[in-house]
């Protein structure tokens, strides 16, 4: 049962230490690594999200003796192991490229939301390199049936990059188990660079070598190291207290554990922030940020390679009255939500309209008004609820829709919130 939370913060000055988990989209990489290893990589400081959680589950060598009348889908299984990964996106990729070179019959099936995201282009990549992939209800959406019996018929691949890159990531993770190795032409720009740049390191600290010549990169089949891949803090978490530092009227937090040169692509919220006058400075094992009063002079956000950042920058922008432009958003309509309508939605609250013409996205602040109370829908996605928290230094009250949404990635948020001084309440 859904349940909401009130937030309130009667200071509008903030400081403490928080300690974040560790990040969701390196674990649920480093967790695929570890299963395709046969245990040689072996993964430190999993990550406490949900996500993660559903991800190491599935990925377990228990997990094939669960019982298969455990879902209540109401998908014939025959012969087939069912797995039912909810909301998890993530691993609804990285799982179906996974799945694909085993020897194991399984249906991935997921949320309803889940099954109105699109998978075709992953899928017909590896129908291509020689899966068996069937789907169940819809062409091009989950849920899908993985046949295993896989066997190799091509090692080259072409896939769009400007839709999810996530699906390259999937195929890249799986590509050094492959008999012949995996070339891989990326059509097109690539969207959430940052993301499978991480992908790769990760790879190349788990002993898998690649190359990457202009649109095309190749990685032969190799065995992987005997090592273990520390999984850093969350990067994405850590934008919400950079947002919380930018709305606040003082601000001294301490985020332990971050480093200067991340994996993470979400790690750029340092500069973007120093727009708003938050000062980053890694010393001590990890990140302090400090609020230093100065005027917002940059007009135009580029956020395509770290689109998870979007709902924060441009609250913050909101917030502020600040009459931003913001392109590389594409990827949000495919998102748990769509996340662009999510936002003009929610933003109209504050008076706040986010206008969308040929791909470009402009801030109108000329309304906005500060209520004494206000209720965000979150729409079943865990960054609107974070996004929008900050807001409760403005505004008096701030109400948020389904409050344990933010388990998908940042399950201690509330809490942390509550450690420096904000009061959630149940309404």
């Amino acid at each position: 049962m859904k349940h909401n939370i009130i937030l309130t913060k009667k200071s509008k000055s903030v400081n403490g230490t928080v300690q974040l988990t560790g990040s969701k989209s390196e674990c649920n990489r480093a967790l695929v690594i570890e299963a395709l290893s046969n245990g040689k990589v072996k993964v430190e400081n999993i990550s406490d999200a949900a996500d993660a959680a559903t991800m190491s589950r599935v990925l377990s060598p228990e997990s094939k003796v669960l019982s298969q009348n455990d879902d209540d889908s109401g998908l014939k299984t025959q012969d087939s192991r069912l797995i039912n990964i909810g909301p998890a996106g993530t691993a609804m990729r990285f799982l179906t490229a996974y799945f694909a070179i085993g020897d194991e019959e399984v249906i991935l099936t997921g949320s309803e939301r889940m099954k109105q995201r699109p998978i075709g282009i992953l899928v017909e990549a590896l129908r291509e390199l020689g899966a068996h992939i069937d789907y169940v209800e819809n062409e091009g959406f989950p849920p899908i049936r993985l046949k295993g019996s896989f066997e190799q018929r091509s090692n080259k691949v072409s896939i769009k990059g400007n839709i999810s890159s996530q699906y390259v990531t999937a195929l890249l993770l799986i590509a050094a188990r492959l008999p012949f190795g995996l070339e891989l032409h990326i059509e097109g720009e690539l969207t959430s660079r940052p993301y499978v740049e991480m992908t790769l390191a990760m790879l190349e600290a788990a002993g898998i070598q690649h190359s990457w010549t202009e649109n095309v990169i190749s990685i032969p089949y190799q065995e992987f190291a005997e090592t273990s891949l520390p999984v850093e803090p969350d990067w994405s978490a850590a934008s919400y207290w950079y947002a919380i530092a930018a709305l606040a009227d003082e601000a001294e937090l301490f985020l332990p554990g971050l480093t200067k040169y991340s994996l993470q692509g979400d790690s750029v919220i340092t500069e973007i922030m120093a727009n708003f006058g938050i000062t980053s400075q890694f010393k001590y094992g990890g990140v302090y940020l400090q609020k230093e009063t100065k005027p917002i002079a940059r007009k135009i956000f580029d956020l395509k390679s770290c689109p998870d950042l979007a709902q924060t920058v441009i609250v913050v922008c909101a917030a502020l009255g600040h009459n931003a432009t913001f392109t590389g958003l594409e990827t949000l309509k495919i998102k748990e939500t769509d996340r662009v309508k999510a936002l003009q939605n929610e933003l109209e609250k504050i008076g706040v309209k986010l206008i969308e013409k040929n791909q470009v996205y402009k801030l109108d602040c000329s309304e906005k008004f500060i209520p004494q109370r206000i209720f965000i829908r979150t729409y079943d996605d865990h960054r609107m609820a974070m996004a929008f928290a900050p807001l409760a230094l403005l505004i008096p009250e701030v109400e948020i829709e389904d409050a344990d949404v933010v388990e998908k990635s940042y399950p201690a948020f509330w809490k942390d919130l509550e450690k420096v001084g904000f009061n959630p309440l149940a309404p």
